[in-house]
């Protein structure tokens, strides 16, 4: 069971987890960020400047004519300027049509005849204070990719010629696991796929995660999610009769907090051993062939 429940015996989690820094710091980010917005800032000036009103900014922004990285720019820029309460999952959803957000969310919209007086002659200190404010993302989820990327190349160089690793290490469709298993019910999103070399076999899924920064509800709702795949997973395996192991690489300053790491403590060991979570620092001695090769076929 000790080995089982090996987070649960690390005193300080901070020893286990592994720092990734992609970020830019302050003051240097600034003209990075002002020379890659300018032309969606200057863009988005302009259209202050055509339109006869804020609902009329926001449908021209939301034409398709528009690249798609441009227009999550803009759509940035009119939550920031217009109307904060409209998130831009909501606006960059082109089926939901703009008379729906208009008609329901209008009544937030800053009118355009203040928006064209505060664009008319912006600062270029202002446009920078802008750029900063909507780039302040752009390097969200990187992390995580330079996570999956080492923890491939680690899995590869070490398993090599025994068993494989399959998925995406950037940005990519997550591995259906019904498209593994034909009889899977329903959807089941995984992060990378481990088989037996010579045979296929699949032996673990695997989902990887690294938090900057996590807590409080974002906790509770990683916690929920967590116990689902592990319920889901069983229920399949019970009545299947298949093996499977479920792997959760977790990593970054975020895992550390206090009800996360708790979360994950007593995620480690779960369904009699089926369950691991590790850390790239933990990556030798809670991923190894002998945990994974015990579901193996005969």
């Amino acid at each position: 069971m000790a080995t089982e429940k090996f987070l649960s015996t690390i005193n300080d989690p901070n020893t286990a987890i592994t720092p990734i820094d992609t970020a830019i710091r302050f003051p240097e980010i600034l003209d990075m960020l002002a020379e890659r917005y300018k032309d969606d800032i200057a863009l988005f000036i302009k259209m202050i400047a055509e339109a006869k009103s804020s609902a009329e900014l926001l449908d021209r922004i939301r034409q398709r004519g528009i690249p798609a990285d441009q227009r999550m720019s803009l759509l940035k820029m009119f939550r920031r300027c217009v109307s904060p309460v409209l998130d831009t999952e909501t606006t960059k959803k082109l089926k939901i049509t703009t008379l729906s957000l208009v008609e329901n969310y209008g009544t937030t919209f800053k009118p355009i005849d203040v928006l064209k007086k505060q664009f008319a002659e912006l600062s270029a200190d202002a446009k920078a204070a802008l750029a900063a404010l909507i780039g302040e993302y752009d390097t969200r989820g990187a992390s995580g990719y330079i996570l999956t990327d080492l923890f491939f190349n680690w899995f590869e160089e070490r398993f090599k010629d025994v068993l494989t690793i399959e998925g995406p290490r950037g940005a990519g469709r997550d591995i259906e696991l019904n498209t593994i298993f034909k009889d899977f019910p329903g959807q089941y999103p995984c992060d990378f796929v481990i088989r037996k070399a010579d045979t296929q076999e699949v032996l673990a899924v695997g989902f990887a995660r690294y938090d900057s920064t996590r807590g409080g509800a974002q906790s509770d709702d990683r916690t929920g999610g967590n116990a689902y795949k592990v319920a889901k997973a069983k229920e399949y395996c019970d009545k299947s009769g298949d093996q499977l192991r479920l792997l959760f690489l977790a990593d970054g300053p975020g895992l550390g907090h206090k009800d996360t790491w708790f979360e994950a403590c007593d995620l480690d060991g779960q369904w009699d051993g089926n369950v691991r979570v590790t850390t790239m620092k933990l990556a030798d001695v809670r991923v190894t062939q002998d945990w994974l090769m015990r579901v193996a076929s005969s």
